[in-house]
């Protein structure tokens, strides 16, 4: 059985919005909303755990009802339900809570994703999925495309031995509940940070250009255009 943990916890302070950049619409439709979508387009059976501050909750509780989107159920059963679990202090936490709602016997392959990233392509997701079955631990990635400049030594690098790091993140259950009972470090900086502190190598598979995270308002006009 396959989970998805969509992680969205964040307060817009870039966006220069009062409302959580989550919750901005693109085309009509909130950004989180066309992001869950996405992955059941990708994976009907999947089992979605939205993750959200509480704060938020009673907010995404009316933007379902005014957009006709499902309301979170206690437990994920049939093709439009999904979990709620909290957000914590930090993304390590909120995952953490994440995998709480996950049997501990479970089997299969958990993903995790930027709940702020609404076009990850489907073929992509796909992949990842796949590829952590086999794997374990695998990430979505994408070439460097400008001049990296190294900037205490102030000398350029070579891009080449660099790429860009997206979302889903897609890992065994048992591997990435086991991670994350490690203490919390500053250096957890994603899932991928958290397997390999464990001691579990993580694989790469190509990732897409239109999987952007929205966290600026030019983000925003680049989505809008997508959509």
């Amino acid at each position: 059985m396959n989970y998805v943990i969509i992680v969205a916890g964040g307060k817009g302070l870039r966006m220069g919005s009062d409302i959580p950049k989550q919750f901005l619409p693109i085309g009509g439709r909130p950004v989180l909303m066309r992001t869950i979508d996405r992955f059941r387009e990708a994976l009907p059976a999947v089992n979605i755990i939205l993750v959200l501050p509480k704060a938020q909750q009673a907010y995404w509780r009316e933007l379902c009802q005014q957009y006709q989107f499902p309301l979170p159920s206690v437990e994920a059963s049939g093709t439009d339900s999904y979990q709620l679990a909290d957000g914590g202090e930090t993304r390590f936490h909120s995952v953490q809570n994440g995998l709480s709602l996950i049997p501990d016997d479970a089997e299969g392959v958990v993903g995790v994703h930027d709940g702020v990233r609404p076009f990850p392509g489907i073929d992509m997701i796909r992949c990842c999925f796949s590829t952590a079955q086999a794997k374990k631990a695998v990430i979505p990635v994408t070439p460097v495309v400008e001049t990296l400049r190294h900037i205490p030594s102030q000398q350029n690098v070579l891009r080449s031995d660099y790429c860009l790091v997206q979302t889903p993140q897609c890992f065994d259950i048992q591997l990435l509940k086991a991670a994350n009972r490690q203490p919390y470090s500053e250096s957890f900086t994603d899932d991928a940070s958290v397997v390999e502190a464990y001691g579990h190598p993580v694989a790469i598979v190509e990732g897409n250009s239109e999987n952007i995270k929205i966290t600026t308002p030019f983000d925003l006009k680049i989505a809008e255009t997508l959509v």
